[in-house]
């Protein structure tokens, strides 16, 4: 039989780049045990009044057909959020979907198409690729090095530049380095946006995240705002992953045609859904701050634990749920690191080649367990780079 050339386009590009994790988890199907550091799911549970409002929607009725667009009370929960970084914003600025990846799906497929190229940070969030393969254009990674922090460099962004570009992906806070742009590198980077006449497409997911610094988006400079396109979601802020619930802010043009493909796609969310998330954005809610405080402190743990006991770099994130760990002076690239933390310390962590050609001697750590299983995690990861290095355990 034959089938559609996306399929050939994304065959590698799901879950097999979870091999570890997924093999970790069966591994714990089956009764071992497993320190597990490689998602970035929340440790804490929902607030509960925001479980409660979703329940009292599902038992109000609120399970008929939405919009395409959004319920109205979510649309302008959403305007009220983002109208200091975008004053004249109005309901057609914004599409409500299940989740950032659904957005920025959509997004992507309304922006290019085979011929075309989106310019993205090495390392990248996994789905990235399988995102920008999917509407048949191609990746231009710009290398993100440690030693900058894992900050895109405007000159690494101008070399990487070709006629062809015509999106450049941004995220910050950074899946998976932590790394936070700051407003001068946004601004550097977008006047290479406007000189080339590129997208910006900005994932702003771990937003509320941040434990070092300040949050800066392109949504707020006035000469970026009619090529930004800003994603993101209450998954992190509000550790409701499941949930599914997210959205794209753009310009109004922009959003008029994304609207069919959103349409076309899934047309609406779920109304009891939307009631929550608006709950969620108009509500003092002290979920988003108790992730901070906690996955700061255990960064710098890790960042103290791998630099005193491994002789192995560790990146300081400054906000997100990981920490990535340089471990080539074992010997081994972040694969067979990886490999072997799991078969011979039963501890999970994702190799960094899932995240790009960059992150090929990197480990990426999910910070989204309690202190003392990460603290135990590390110890164990200590003990096979000091095997690694020395010959003994």
């Amino acid at each position: 039989m034959r089938y559609a050339s996306v399929t050939d386009r994304l065959y590698t590009l799901g879950s097999d780049k979870w091999a570890v994790h997924f093999a970790a988890r069966d591994r714990v199907a089956q009764g071992q045990d497993i320190l597990e550091l490689t998602i970035g799911e929340p440790d804490i549970a929902p607030a509960p009044e925001l479980v409660e409002e979703c329940v009292r929607a599902l038992k109000a009725g609120r399970t008929r057909y939405s919009n395409g667009r959004g319920e109205p009370d979510l649309v302008a929960a959403l305007a009220d959020l983002y109208r200091p970084r975008l004053p004249t914003i109005r309901d057609e600025n914004i599409l409500c979907f299940p989740g950032t990846q659904t957005a920025l799906f959509a997004v992507m497929t309304a922006l290019v198409q085979s011929g075309d190229a989106v310019l993205l940070g090495d390392p990248y969030y996994a789905t990235y690729e399988g995102v920008i393969r999917s509407t048949g254009a191609i990746m231009q990674p710009v290398p993100l090095q440690m030693r900058h922090g894992f900050i895109m460099q405007p000159e690494d962004l101008a070399a990487a530049i070709t006629p062809e570009s015509r999106v450049l992906l941004l995220n910050t806070p950074h899946n998976p380095t932590g790394a936070v742009l700051d407003r001068n590198t946004l601004e550097a980077l977008g006047a290479l946006a406007i000189a080339h006449d590129l997208w910006i497409v900005c994932d702003e997911v771990y937003e509320a995240l941040i434990f070092e610094g300040g949050f800066a988006s392109p949504l707020e400079i006035d000469a970026l705002r009619e090529r930004t396109i800003v994603v993101s979601s209450i998954s992190k802020s509000h550790a409701a992953t499941g949930f599914r619930s997210g959205w794209s802010i753009g310009p109004v043009e922009f959003s008029r045609r994304l609207l069919p493909i959103s349409e076309t796609m899934l047309f609406g969310n779920q109304p009891f859904i939307a009631d929550m998330t608006t709950a969620a954005l108009r509500g003092n809610h002290t979920t988003s701050a108790q992730l901070r405080t906690a996955l700061g402190r255990r960064a710098r743990m890790v960042t103290r634990m791998i630099e005193e006991s491994t002789g192995l770099s560790c990146h300081m994130p400054s906000g997100g749920m990981f920490a990535m760990i340089d471990v080539s002076q074992t010997g081994m690239d972040g694969e067979a690191f990886a490999w072997r933390l799991l078969d011979e310390e039963n501890v999970a962590v994702m190799p960094g080649s899932a995240f790009g050609a960059q992150g090929r001697d990197l480990i990426r750590v999910a910070l989204t367990v309690p202190d003392a299983e990460l603290a135990d995690a590390i110890s164990r990861m200590a003990a096979l780079a000091r095997t690694a290095l020395t010959g003994k355990p």
